[in-house]
């Protein structure tokens, strides 16, 4: 196909009126729907441990978490850098299928918005999961006897994740408003309850009340990675890591619905970003300060608790009077709130996302049913809630180990779109690079290392998914489909999919794949975009 430069002669009317509303949300709500996205108490409890420390107890980065949490944020902040500049020319809410599909053509597009919709719909059977179980542990914190322990059962668990599926998915139904002052809300008790834990846990290890024997004073040498070998620790805790920070993206994924859409998603992704880099890095500091990194500490480098760190922590950290009861029950609420507030920020960019692929035919005209009151895509949120609870019920009822294995992949699926947009915008902008220092960094530097980087993370990833010991059950079996690692393979076969997809609807209606709707092209400074191919 022949090369288009991108100009303002075309009409892109029949495009931009998607039916969102305009203007409903302004920096302080993006940056809000950008950070609750990530689920970052959650993510913490959960990733933490193995960050510190591998599944035998035997420590990684140890001590120097913090470094590793630094280095994570570094690709993530280029890449939040790209979104940036992609946004301020063609905010469009479906972000990376947009944009992709101008760089690169209508397949490298199609894929990307899969890579989205694939690994937000896996994802919502985790956080309804952990919604389910934490559920219980919060009720049964004000004393009622057997009630937390009914989230052991993974079936009381999985029917109370259905509820707050159905629940998140109404509110997302409801409008972006009410979605985002909600948000307000469930994060900001999530941030003040981690900053609770965090100086309550340094002033213990100051004056000397830390984990006896395990309780080591902070130094700054814990953000530097100098020492850390790539292959056997940088690697495999950066992988982990970059998990913690996903989701940020959500806040240019509702670009259509904010005040200055060209400018106000851009800068809360790179706020976002800058804002779960400060909260890790202080949760993190006080963790390893306050347990220490050995085996027998209180959930860092402890095999045994390191899948939640936070409940096996929390008792030493708050104490056990009734004010330290008290603040128990509220941070076990936190991730309960963290993982609800998660599933409904997954929902907006994943029904955003089909929506925008629907009006420009890649996807069938359903998803672009708008509400006429509440002004959302209809069929994309609803839709996006029943995938996900059909999923997520199919996951519990064959295995709890697939589920694990369909969340060990979803590194592959962040890196491949996160990714994608990097490289994205390099190309996009190629002919403004040299126009201007600024647009060296900021559309050609930072994203092209911010590529490399999740590239390198992608094939390391896909090699250490592979190996069959890498992930195991609660009875030390390895989990392995047909010998190979089971992460690698459902990893892989997500994204695959998304060609079966392609096929399917390309098969049935072409309009989309023949470059017009969304043409190829190179962006030229001060000139809009077009919606047709000028050949």
């Amino acid at each position: 196909m022949a090369e288009t430069l991108i100009s303002n002669t075309a009409d892109r009317a029949n495009f931009e009126g998607k039916g969102l509303k305009s203007g409903a949300i302004g920096l302080l709500g993006s940056v809000v729907v950008g950070v609750a996205s990530t689920a970052p108490a959650y993510s913490l409890a959960a990733s933490l441990g193995f960050i510190v420390a591998d599944g035998a107890g035997g420590l990684l980065a140890g001590k120097q978490s913090p470094a590793i949490v630094l280095l994570a944020f570094i690709p993530m902040y280029f890449i939040a850098q790209a979104y940036k500049e992609l946004n301020s020319v063609d905010p469009d809410c479906g972000t990376t299928f947009s944009w992709a599909t101008r760089a690169f053509g209508s397949i490298t597009g199609w894929m990307g918005g899969w890579g989205i919709i694939i690994a937000d719909v896996i994802v919502m059977s985790n956080l309804a999961y952990i919604a389910g179980q934490y559920t219980f542990t919060f009720i049964g914190g004000f004393g009622l006897p057997g009630v937390a322990e009914l989230g052991n059962n993974y079936w009381y668990s999985t029917i109370l994740g259905l509820l707050w599926i159905a629940v998140m998915t109404y509110i997302c139904y409801r409008g972006i408003e009410i979605s985002a002052r909600i948000q307000y809300v469930l994060l900001g008790f999530e941030l003040v309850m981690l900053l609770a834990f965090t100086l309550i846990a340094l002033i213990r290890v100051g004056t000397g009340h830390g984990v006896a024997g395990h309780s080591i004073p902070f130094s700054w040498d814990w953000f530097s990675p100098v020492g850390l070998d790539f292959g056997s620790v940088i690697a495999p805790a950066g992988l982990t890591a970059i998990f913690i920070y996903w989701g940020w993206d959500s806040a240019v994924s509702v670009n259509e619905e904010t005040s200055n859409p060209k400018s106000t998603p851009g800068r809360a992704a790179v706020l976002s970003t800058l804002l779960l880099l400060a909260t890790y890095a202080l949760v993190t500091v006080a963790t390893v300060s306050f347990a220490g990194t050995g085996a027998k500490g209180i959930g860092l480098g402890n095999p045994a608790t390191s899948g939640d760190v936070f409940s096996a922590m929390a008792p030493a950290v708050f104490g056990n009077g009734v004010v330290g009861h008290i603040l128990q029950v509220l941070f076990a609420a936190t991730i309960l709130t963290s993982a609800a507030a998660s599933t409904q920020t997954t929902i907006l960019p994943t029904a955003r996302t089909s929506l925008s692929m629907a009006v420009h035919k890649a996807l069938p005209s359903h998803f672009a049913r708008m509400h006429a009151k509440y002004l959302t895509p209809t069929w994309s949120t609803i839709g996006m809630g029943v995938v996900s609870a059909a999923l997520f019920l199919i996951f519990t009822a064959v295995s709890l180990n697939l589920l694990n294995a369909l969340i060990g992949s979803l590194g592959l699926m962040i890196a491949f779109y996160y990714g994608l947009t990097g490289l994205a915008c390099v190309w996009f902008f190629r002919r403004t690079l040299f126009s201007s220092l600024r647009n060296f960094v900021f559309r050609g530097l930072f994203p092209a290392l911010g590529f490399l980087a999740l590239l390198a993370i992608f094939i390391y990833g896909l090699q250490s998914f592979a190996a069959p010991d890498w992930l195991t059950d609660d009875a030390g079996k390895n989990v392995t489909i047909f010998g190979i690692g089971a992460e690698a393979v459902v990893g892989v076969l997500g994204l695959l999919l998304g060609f079966v997809f392609m096929g399917i609807w390309w098969a049935k209606n072409p309009s989309f794949f023949r470059g017009r709707i969304i043409p190829r092209g190179a962006y030229v400074e001060g000139e809009e975009l077009e919606g047709e191919a000028i050949v």
